[in-house]
């Protein structure tokens, strides 16, 4: 992403650009990687499909760079979060690279962004951080929870609302690509059925899991191997991550299915791909 030759010889010719990728890492050994990939990364990407005259580009951004309701009311796409209120390395390269996109589009780029909540379902192969926590889930390794809410969206549905914003959408725009919200705990649930396991129970407060993640992180200097438990991933959890996709399903056709079908084609795929015995 952040050779511009290469990127413009793959844009020759393209009438339409989807720029999809990002580096989706809640914790990085070096988190000036994220920011590089996904702030300089959207720029060459952006330039290439300015400079061949593309007639439509999407952009994948994400519900990161969106401000939740601290009321636990589902937010939409009039909250734009302030890079210097985001949390970690990620959600700040989101916000800075959605920001850098919205310049271009001022400048006379056919954009259009999409914020994608947190797609769930198959092929998920790195796996991500929601999906490693999935995979710790099914497999019984976490028998407790603290209190907090995310959005679900199947992964296919992703893809779709990615067509209906390259065909429908305004230039200019975002559209929230999310799904059902539920808590941790009710995600922990439907999970736990899926693999015949009673559901977990216990509660945990945050406070004594900041020293388990500090712990962890120094850990993970020491294998480079992601932490399933990090400081950011504690600070974000304090609000529940919960949006709408009104706009998409009004002005795109956007129709996203129920959470449980990508819990449950998720889980199918890990046990398939070996994550899960």
């Amino acid at each position: 992403m952040r050779d511009p030759d290469a990127v413009l010889s793959a844009a020759e010719g393209a009438r339409y650009v989807f720029h999809v990728a990002a580096d989706y890492r809640l914790w990085a050994p070096h988190p000036e990687e994220i920011r590089r990939a996904n702030i300089d990364g959207t720029r060459v990407v952006m330039e290439a499909a300015r400079a061949v005259g593309a007639e439509r580009v999407v952009y994948t951004s994400s519900v990161a760079t969106l401000m939740p309701c601290h009321n636990g009311e589902p937010a939409d796409e009039t909250m734009p979060l302030a890079e210097n209120e985001a949390i970690g390395a990620y959600k700040r390269s989101k916000v800075a690279a959605e920001r850098l996109v919205e310049g271009m589009i001022k400048d006379g780029l056919p954009a259009i962004i999409v914020n994608p909540s947190t797609p769930i379902g198959p092929r998920d192969q790195r796996p991500t951080p929601t999906g490693r926590m999935m995979v710790e889930a099914a497999s019984g390794r976490m028998p407790a929870f603290v209190d907090t809410g995310l959005n679900l969206v199947h992964v296919d549905d992703v893809a779709t609302g990615h067509l209906a914003a390259l065909r429908c959408g305004r230039i200019g725009e975002r559209y929230i690509l999310g799904g059902e919200n539920m808590t941790l705990a009710e995600l922990l649930g439907r999970i736990a059925r899926l693999m015949g396991r009673s559901p977990p129970r216990l509660r945990l407060p945050r406070w004594p899991i900041y020293p388990l993640a500090f712990a962890a992180e120094a850990m993970a200097r020491v294998t480079k191997r992601e932490p399933l438990v990090t400081l950011d991933g504690l600070r974000m959890s304090k609000h529940y991550m919960f949006f709408t996709s009104a706009k998409a399903e009004s002005e795109l056709g956007y129709r996203p299915r129920p959470a449980e079908e990508g819990i449950r084609d998720a889980i199918d795929w890990f046990r398939n791909a070996g994550f899960l015995s």
